[in-house]
């Protein structure tokens, strides 16, 4: 039991550092002089479908809200960097309607993307980057009717690759960017109780039974892509788009997904930090 509680210490102690490493690069990276920051702010809806055998074997769909908040730090070199923040509410019924589970989900991605190339093509330049960075993701479901495991919380950290691909081009006088980036995660650490284990078991008795599992793409095949358009109408840079986030594993007995697929629309802003000299 001692080896497992030391086990569990270790890997809170490596997220901890991630996310003070991660925090302390951001707040180094805005202090920077000449950096323009590209950011949208997006609110998605559209459709649901999750599954999680730990509360219940049964799929549910439904829909979702979410906010997204996408920026990217650029400084005038090929290397540029990608804060992505999801907040996500989900509501879903099984396949006769009479029970309902209720999600909440917030996802935070940092990346660093390096620029690979622009090129001419036809009348505008393809501009194609790659990367990656960290991917993290905390949460609930909440299942209406069940007494027992009526709810199961999540917590995982993935390293994850990244590709951009954007077209920007001009059309009826207007300056337009078409979009699309995809990311999938690599390698990654999750929580997770095991088949027929109780929280109780967990966090009240300290019974670990491989609970803090390392994931790979075997294990946690999973996907985010998310295609847009840029187009100004009336002095306001607007966006809207696609997202399609496949988040689903399969550890310790158990089986999760939250398949969303989402419309976006949002507002683009463009700005620059100076420094003022004294």
């Amino acid at each position: 039991m001692n080896r497992s509680v030391r086990l569990i210490n270790y890997t809170r102690l490596l997220i901890i550092t991630l996310l003070l490493t991660t925090t302390k690069s951001w707040a180094q990276d805005t202090l920077r002089s000449g950096k323009v920051i590209t950011n949208a702010q997006m609110i998605g809806i559209g459709a649901v479908n999750i599954l999680d055998t730990y509360i219940s074997p049964e799929i549910y769909r439904g829909s979702e809200l979410r906010y997204v908040s996408h920026s990217t730090r650029e400084n005038g070199s090929k290397l540029s960097r990608e804060l992505i923040h999801h907040a996500q509410l989900t509501f879903a019924k099984n396949r006769v309607r009479n029970n309902q589970e209720i999600g909440g989900y917030y996802n935070f991605q940092y990346n660093w993307i390096y620029e690979l190339g622009k090129w001419n093509l036809g009348k505008g330049e393809l501009n194609l980057k790659a990367g990656g960075g960290v991917d993290v993701l905390t949460g609930f479901l909440y299942n209406t009717r069940n007494s027992n495991n009526p709810a199961q919380g999540y917590a995982r950290l993935n390293i994850a690759p990244d590709i951009i691909a954007a077209y920007s081009f001009r059309l009826w006088r207007r300056s337009i960017q078409v979009r699309y980036e995809l990311q999938t995660p690599l390698l990654g650490v999750m929580f997770s109780p095991n088949y027929e284990q109780s929280y109780y078991e967990i966090f009240s008795r300290g019974n670990y039974d491989h609970n803090i599992v390392f994931t790979t793409p075997f294990s946690a095949p999973s996907l985010r892509q998310m295609a847009t358009i840029d187009f100004t109408l009336h002095h306001t840079t607007l966006r809207m788009g696609f997202l399609g986030d496949y988040q689903q594993t399969k550890v310790n007995g158990l089986r999760q997904h939250v398949w969303s697929n989402l419309f976006l629309l949002g507002i683009v802003r463009k700005f620059s930090i100076n420094k003022i000299l004294p």
